[in-house]
């Protein structure tokens, strides 16, 4: 079978997490090419009409689509499987639909709490310019559209008093966040992610904060991510051994990852990341139709943890695979 590999154009310049998708397709094609499968590159642009050309020249019998932002645009990730289903393309992974509902984190917000999933509570700008009052308290500020961990450090996480505090806050955060913004109640507490494959929820895994001092913000920055020299990176590791008296919440964490699915009709592969208060009750952050495959990422190891290869999971998503 003929695969390609639709994904990010890299430039030159990449930044860590812009340059990891070819770590990806790196992994990808190797497990392929174990599968007996042929696999070629196509880099989707902003010249869709070239990109649905080079498509077309490959002549796949799916595509593989690893497309998390089109001329560095994370809001545009849903416009590769438009692109695929208008051309009739059987893809990997979520519809275009599923893409742009959980890629929009405040419309994914919505759609959460609308289904009785517990998520935080979120403030836009114009919302805070419009209301007279806010819980006061600490509030985490972050990116509408962009995925891994973009703009977040610990100067995200602000205290404010009022919602012109926040506004104001939130205002002079824009440029980090790509222009776009919402403040999200920051819950103090563990964080974990649960990663799906074709519809099973996968082991959950533990982020750990490693000897962080009590005022140091225990969240999941991009220096966490992808700065190999930072602190953050080396005393965050996550775990996925947990003691008995955890299984009542890891059974909770399951069945709202499952819920997510279902809700957003998910397809191939996602995950789903938890905030976890003082008294265990879990709150969604984020769905994530796209999550990173790279060998050393976290969907790799909760497969491994599940007993399978990183071989058999990419089988099982190219055979998931479907036209919309």
């Amino acid at each position: 079978m003929r695969v390609v590999l639709f994904h990010d154009e890299v430039s030159e310049k990449a930044s860590p997490d812009e340059a990891d998708v070819v770590t990806q397709m790196d992994a990808i094609a190797g497990a392929l090419a174990d599968l007996g499968h042929e696999s070629v590159r196509v880099p989707c642009t902003l010249n869709l009409e070239a990109a649905a050309g080079r498509l077309r020249s490959a002549q796949p019998d799916i595509v593989f689509n690893l497309v998390e932002s089109i001329g560095g645009q994370g809001r545009l990730i849903s416009v590769a499987p438009q692109l695929l289903e208008s051309l009739g393309i059987r893809h990997t992974g979520c519809s275009a639909a599923a893409t742009f509902a959980t890629s929009g984190k405040p419309l994914s917000k919505q759609l959460l709490s609308a289904a009785n999933i517990p998520t935080p509570a979120w403030h836009s700008l114009d919302q805070l310019r419009a209301v007279v009052s806010i819980q006061p308290g600490r509030y985490i500020l972050k990116s509408a559209w962009e995925h891994a961990s973009r703009g977040i450090d610990d100067d995200s996480i602000v205290d404010v008093r009022n919602a012109a505090e926040l506004a104001g806050a939130l205002q002079r955060r824009l440029p980090e966040l790509a222009g776009e913004g919402f403040a999200e109640t920051y819950v103090e507490g563990r964080e974990f992610n649960l990663s799906m494959l074709c519809g099973t929820v996968l082991p959950a895994a533990e982020i750990v904060f490693e000897g962080y001092s009590p005022g140091k913000p225990r969240i999941v920055g991009y220096s966490a991510k992808w700065d190999e020299r930072s602190a953050e990176y080396v005393h965050t590791p996550r775990r996925f051994d947990f003691p008995p008296d955890d299984a009542s919440l890891l059974g909770v964490l399951s069945d709202a990852a499952a819920a997510c699915w279902r809700l957003f009709g998910l397809r191939g592969y996602a995950r789903v990341d938890f905030r976890v208060d003082a008294g265990s009750k879990p709150w969604v952050l984020e769905v994530n139709s796209n999550p990173c495959l790279s060998p050393d990422a976290g969907f790799a190891a909760a497969v491994a943890r599940a007993g399978l290869s990183y071989t058999e999971a990419i089988e099982r998503i190219v055979n998931d695979a479907t036209f919309y």
